[in-house]
């Protein structure tokens, strides 16, 4: 790791935080599990009356899709006009 090849201090306490933060992931991956296990079993206990409840709270449980923008120049669209270099 990072604190075997720089061997400071400073790298040490990095290395430290950097395994904080994969067990904090590793903590919210299971608390996701678990809230998914859970409503299964609600779902499955009641009727299709809260079908419409179930179908809302999956919806806000799925991760969001952010669209990013593209990288790079993007010309301004219906410009037409294209630059020529003169030898």
């Amino acid at each position: 790791m990072l604190s075997s090849v720089l061997r400071s201090r400073r790298a040490v306490a990095a290395n430290i935080e950097i395994m904080r933060a994969f067990v904090r992931l590793r903590r919210l991956v299971m608390a996701q599990t678990e809230l998914v296990r859970k409503l299964n079993a609600l779902e499955e206990k009641y009727d299709a009356r809260f079908k419409v409840v179930f179908d809302v709270i999956r919806k806000l449980m799925a991760p969001s899709i952010a669209r990013s923008k593209p990288i790079g120049f993007q010309p301004p669209s219906g410009s037409g006009s294209r630059i020529t270099l003169k030898s």
